[in-house]
């Protein structure tokens, strides 16, 4: 048992620095994120780019760059300052079954609560219990839906308390929270606990972590 666990702490120390590289930034999602210095800029790009983070890395990068680039320098002002002629730049954007009426639903979402709810950091904040930020998923998804929307959009952010692995909320969950000193996580919400973060298994993931 001992060997064993030798064995898997090689393992994940090798997987470590791999990963948590900022040479892994470059070809990863995260990237997107890293385009920004003010903490509402990151928070809302960073958000976005790991809804749609499922499918080919190098299209999730090229169509989260597509979706933001008509936000201008800021997607935080976009989110609370737009008009809604301003929202025809999103015409035809697509990104596997995320479409562009999904994505004007993640825009209204986002603007009520950086205008109403303290913003994504606020709810997480609020709703985080002492080991677990798996009832704040859920709670933000209740929050982000108390907007006129279609019920379609809704799959689009999942729900742990509903079943779903959540692994790309609790990516983007990493990416905010997560804080070391090698420059791929940001660690911006200093009022969470890394230990409280959750590393979701689905069938795949499941099957190579039991490998």
């Amino acid at each position: 048992m001992e060997q064993d666990l030798k064995e898997l702490k090689a393992f994940l120390d090798e997987k470590v620095a791999q990963y948590n590289n900022p040479k892994f930034i470059e070809a990863d999602p995260i990237q997107i994120p890293h385009s920004y210095t003010v903490k509402e800029d990151i928070e809302i790009s960073g958000f976005l780019a790991a809804t749609i983070a499922w499918g080919n890395r190098t299209s999730i990068v090229k169509n989260a760059k597509r979706m933001l680039a008509p936000m201008g320098e800021s997607p935080y002002d976009f989110i609370c300052n737009h008009r809604e002629h301003h929202l025809k730049r999103f015409d035809g954007f697509v990104h596997r079954t995320f479409n562009s009426l999904d994505l004007l639903t993640f825009i209204e979402g986002l603007k009520h609560l950086y205008k109403d709810k303290n913003g994504l950091e606020g709810i997480f904040v609020k709703y985080q219990t002492h080991d677990s930020l798996q009832p704040a998923i859920h709670e933000l998804k209740k929050e982000f839906f108390n907007i006129p929307h279609l019920e379609r959009t809704r799959k689009h952010l999942s729900d742990p308390m509903t079943g779903s692995a959540a692994k790309r909320i609790n990516m983007f969950l990493r990416w905010m929270v997560r804080r070391d000193n090698a420059g791929v996580d940001f660690g911006i919400w200093k009022n969470i606990s890394p230990s409280i973060l959750s590393c979701p298994l689905d069938v795949h993931s499941g099957n190579v972590a039991r490998e």
